[in-house]
């Protein structure tokens, strides 16, 4: 309280960092509790409607912030975003596609599972009322496809992989191969392990195993189950989607999966129920501005009508590459920063089809195709009924950033015949189609951002930018997935909004230190 009288509220908030006393969100994805009052008599204007824009209006507006949201799409959610039959998807330099599905049908052209550690995400959905259900996220009964090839079923490179490393280590062991790094009792455990781990015979080979499937089905009577014969290491070795085995041991990735019942977008719904402070959709942010007290934000509306909104915070969770092009009076440092970081690609193709993947018992889960395209998406829910999305791209990298400048008819074409490599014949059963091009759609022009390259090191995105990114600018704050650790997930956006109330909280408890609010 004393640096605070001697200082001001910058200094007193600094102090409360480092004496630990900021009311700094938990890691288990609990919101910073706020009481009711904290806000009173103090206004924040938050920029872009996306998940962490949501969970920062939601929170802050509880605890008694005047709060508004601006919002440049004409919808909310952000990449949180759904089609159904009759929307409108449009990207820049493309003619509109008007999206065909059938009744029911859905793609999740944005985030389409919650692994069941985003506990931030999913606590929303308890608070929210947003019903979930299972996404199959892996089917034994899918494929790996590889050029040349037939195409493999999951199981069987799973378990004819795991099959043969354990003969040959088993082999190692037993030729003493191994005995400066196992004891005695080490190996005795060892190998029964390695015996049960890779379906072996009683001599350590591996001769195949009915895990990777049957080359006859047990049956009535005396049809006896047979399996079928392995493939040889030398050729699993050689397909190149053999990596894709290792999928589901991803952390996030790992059962149990999440989604919403009838769309991700049902998250976005429940929170615009729960809200009550002025939403302004296509509200489109032209300036920003910090002043002695407060910031200045200018917007203009639907109609193109220049609009102003001023208020003693601003959160701000516009992607930073569209930031960038915003007129703003940042310090240098912080306009560099957000300069700094340019957008990703990715890619995603759905259509409307029968649901024959079901009549080869692959429910949900995904084949591996690489390419171009790189996966078949089968859906996880309504099954048994009679069509379903199949989504026949996902595509991210620098290979996406190709394939998205062709036409979109050659990647329809492109994303069909995948589907027919896998599927003979059933690529001509394929309806409806509809791209989404992430770098092309308005107000996102990329999925999440590049840090320097460190787009697949999620859960150690560092560099100087970042850090600056992440820390309050007098009223001005920053926010969303590409400022965590997760930046192509809505828990992302979910822990980063927490973090910043936690910091705007502070904020406002070192004003009061100095000045109490009325």
């Amino acid at each position: 309280m004393r640096l605070g009288a001697l200082g001001g509220a910058g200094v007193a908030y600094a102090a409360m960092g480092v004496l630990g006393v900021e009311a700094m969100a938990a890691a288990s994805g609990t919101p910073p509790a706020l009481p009711g009052d904290l806000g009173r008599g103090r206004s924040v204007v938050i920029l872009g409607g996306g998940i962490a824009g949501l969970v920062v209006a939601y929170e802050l507006e509880r605890a008694g912030f005047a709060v508004t949201l601006l919002e440049g799409r004409s919808r909310l959610g952000g990449r949180n975003w759904t089609l159904r039959g009759g929307d409108k998807v449009e990207m820049e330099g493309e003619a509109t596609q008007t999206v065909g599905f059938g009744e029911g049908l859905y793609l999740n052209a944005g985030p389409a599972r919650i692994p069941s550690h985003h506990e931030g995400l999913l606590g929303y959905c308890r608070r929210l009322g947003v019903p979930l259900e299972v996404e199959i996220n892996v089917s034994r009964s899918a494929y790996l496809w590889s050029e040349g090839g037939r195409p493999l079923q999951m199981r069987q490179g799973i378990n004819d992989t795991r099959g043969h490393i354990a003969e040959l280590l088993a082999k190692a062991v037993n030729r003493g191969a191994l005995d400066a790094d196992l004891t005695l009792e080490d190996r005795e455990k060892l190998l029964p392990f390695l015996k049960a781990y890779g379906d072996l015979t009683d001599d350590y080979s591996f001769l195949g195993t009915e895990r990777s499937g049957f080359e006859q089905v047990p049956g009535a009577a005396d049809q006896f189950a047979r399996a079928r014969k392995p493939v040889p290491l030398k050729d699993l070795l050689a397909n190149p989607q053999l990596r894709a085995t290792l999928f589901e041991d991803n952390i996030n990735m790992q059962a149990t999966m999440f989604q919403p019942v009838g769309g991700m977008d049902r998250i976005v719904a429940g929170f615009e129920r729960a809200l009550r402070s002025p939403v302004m959709l296509n509200a489109e942010v032209t300036g920003i501005t910090r002043k002695a007290e407060g910031v200045a934000v200018a917007w203009r509306d639907a109609g193109g009508a220049s609009r102003l909104t001023e208020a003693d915070f601003a959160v701000i969770t516009i992607p930073l590459a569209l930031l960038a092009k915003i007129p703003a009076n940042f310090e240098a440092p912080v306009a560099a920063a957000v300069a700094s970081v340019p957008n990703a690609f990715s890619n995603k193709i759905g259509f409307d089809a029968p649901r024959f993947w079901e009549k080869e018992q692959i429910y949900g889960g995904i084949s591996w195709v690489g390419g171009d395209t790189s996966l078949i998406w089968y859906p996880s829910n309504d099954l048994h009924s009679e069509r379903g999305m199949l989504l026949a791209c996902y595509g991210s990298g620098p290979a996406a950033k190709a394939f998205a400048a062709r036409p979109l008819s050659e990647q329809i074409a492109a994303a069909r015949a995948a589907v027919g490599r896998v599927h003979p014949g059933q690529e001509a059963n394929l309806a409806a189609p509809v791209v989404v091009n992430w770098s092309k759609v308005p107000f996102s022009m990329g999925p999440w951002p590049d840090w320097y390259g460190q787009a697949g090191q999620e859960g150690h995105m560092d560099s100087p930018a970042y850090r600056l990114l992440n820390q309050p600018h007098g009223p001005i704050h920053f926010a969303g997935a590409h400022l965590s650790q997760t930046p192509g997930w809505q828990e992302g956006a979910v822990l980063s909004a927490h973090r910043t109330i936690a910091a705007l909280a502070a904020q406002v408890r070192a004003q009061d230190l100095v000045r109490p609010a009325a």
